[in-house]
Order: structure tokens, then C-alpha cells, then sequence
């Protein structure tokens, strides 16, 4: 079936049988790799995207599912001049991430939060977060990613 849907602010269209996911779309069919596959099973976080603005674990849903939708992966926070997005560029400077595996997943939920719960304090960040998995960072560094992030995303 072809699904057709904006993906980081163009159009595509993707031929996908019925039951395919839409990490896979992104990742398979249209080589948006930063989108990752941990657990399979919802539970990591790393393959979060936003769907119309909301986080959603593309592991977890249908890419039949979301005909027309507004889809962003990690790729397309970035400006088209490279500038990192707020959210990226606090995770980068306040060293929110180690291996770097669940960091697209984290950074998607952590603008997702921030848009939602602008003025959020360590608690509220701890509490929704909660879905994305860290192995590496304590979170310590993530949580403060986050608030400089919710800063620079407010400026």
C-alpha cells in the first residue's frame, strides 16, 4: 500500500505492506537512520519521533496509520544551514548523552516535553522522560539538557 505523509518538512510517499511499522518506513524505505530500533517493543524510546508535534515510539505504530501526518526524526531538527536545534545543541553542551544511542529518541520526547511543559522542573523532566532509556548518563546531564534546552527553545 502506499502511504504518503511529510517527513521532516517534505513530502514522501512510501510502498509498505499493511503490517509495517513506522520505524521501518523511516528507516528502510526512506533512510532516515538517526530514528533507532532498541527494544522493539516500546519500552526504550530510542525510535521516538514526533507525529503532528507529539512523541510517539515509531517502533510501536503502524506506518498505514498516519496517511498525511506531520513526521520529524532527529534529522529534521536542524536548520538547513546545520544549526542545531535548541534541544540538540543543549544535549550536546551540557554532555546529555554518552554511547549516543538513545539520543535521537531522547532529544525527540525531550522537545515533545518542553513544547508541553515549557517551564517543567527536574521532577516534572524526570517523570516524563520516564519512557526513554539511558544505559550510559545516570540522566543527571540529561535533565539539565533539558532544561537548557526548554530555555533555548523558548528564546
Amino acid at each position: 500500500m502506499l502511504v504518503q505523509f511529510k517527513v521532516n518538512g517534505k513530502p514522501a510517499s512510501v510502498e509498505v505492506a499493511p503490517n509495517t511499522l513506522l520505524v521501518q518506513a523511516l528507516r528502510e524505505h526512506l533512510r532516515l537512520t538517526g530514528t533507532h530500533v532498541g527494544c522493539d517493543t516500546a519500552q526504550c524510546g530510542a525510535c521516538t519521533v514526533l507525529v503532528n508535534g507529539r512523541a510517539v515510539k515509531s517502533c510501536n505504530t503502524l506506518a498505514a496509520q498516519h496517511p498525511g501526518a506531520e513526521i520529524t526524526t532527529i534529522e529534521g531538527l536542524a536548520q538547513a544551514d546545520g544549526t542545531l536545534h535548541p534541544m540538540q545543541a543543549a544535549f550536546k553542551e551540557c554532555h546529555g548523552l554518552q554511547c549516543g544511542f538513545c539520543t535521537p529518541g531522547m532529544v525527540m520526547s525531550a522537545v515533545d516535553l518542553c513544547s508541553r511543559h515549557p517551564n517543567a522542573d527536574e521532577t516534572t523532566i524526570r517523570e516524563q522522560l520516564e519512557g526513554n532509556i539511558c544505559r550510559c548518563t545516570g540522566y543527571q546531564n540529561i535533565v539539565k539538557a533539558v532544561q537548557m534546552g526548554a530555555a533555548g527553545m523558548k528564546a
